[in-house]
């Protein structure tokens, strides 16, 4: 745990590339680098108190977007096949409010890149770096680094299993999930679904320290029946 600690803070000022998350991910030899987006609210320049590790149900976010041209790096198969991406990793204050669109400079192509293995989307990538990691990290390097180290201190369940089992409920994925990673408590781990039930992400909650921590809101209840999408 103190070794998850040194990495993610380290990563904040050090200039190095994130690697693959994926095993079977492609990366092209090559992609532009996206125009940074326009803000969709006011700047907030706030103390952090913690973070979140948002991670996106791949197959449940691509079940209607397979030839959506703006998600073609993750649903469309150019890469590879996605379980769990990293849709970000984000600066919290206190419940309900976070700070976000702090001034932020582009983010080289390179950068965006090396990181398609981990969140599959150049749209994304330099739309989490604008809104949350200039809030944290001195250069998108740095904030993708932490966001790395985090996401490889994890382990995932057979999620295909998981979504055969009859009845299942957000706290049989919690706890799948904390059998996977044995140091994260299921306090941590909050479960988002749809209103018809089909798990659309997970995320981690930490302290200032890097270190998990008990998340504020924890989405759905325990009991809450939940379903998992496999894909096509």
């Amino acid at each position: 745990m103190m070794r998850l600690r040194a990495l993610a803070v380290a990563a904040l000022a050090l200039p190095a590339l994130a690697h693959a998350e994926v095993p079977q991910c492609r990366l092209p030899p090559q992609v532009s680098a996206p125009a940074l987006p326009t803000p969709d609210g006011p700047r907030r320049v706030l103390p952090i108190a913690g973070y979140t590790l948002a991670l996106s149900w791949s197959p449940e976010y691509c079940r209607t977007r397979a030839r959506d041209p703006g998600s073609a790096f993750q649903c469309g198969g150019e890469l590879g096949r996605f379980g769990f991406i990293l849709h970000g990793l984000w600066p919290e204050s206190s419940p309900g409010n976070w700070p976000q669109w702090c001034e932020a400079r582009p983010v080289p192509a390179e950068t965006v890149r090396r990181n398609l293995c981990m969140t599959p989307s150049p749209g994304l990538i330099a739309h989490e770096w604008a809104k949350h990691g200039a809030c944290m990290a001195r250069t998108p390097e740095g904030y993708f680094k932490a966001g790395a180290a985090l996401l490889r201190s994890l382990r995932f369940p057979d999620m295909i299993a998981l979504s055969r089992r009859p009845g299942l409920t957000a706290g049989d994925l919690r706890g799948a999930l904390r059998k996977a990673t044995p140091f994260l408590p299921a306090a941590a781990i909050r479960v988002t679904a749809n209103p018809r039930g089909w798990v659309e992400e997970v995320h981690i909650c930490y302290g200032r320290d890097f270190l998990p921590m008990p998340c504020a809101n924890r989405g759905a209840a325990d009991d809450a029946p939940v379903k998992i999408w496999r894909g096509s």
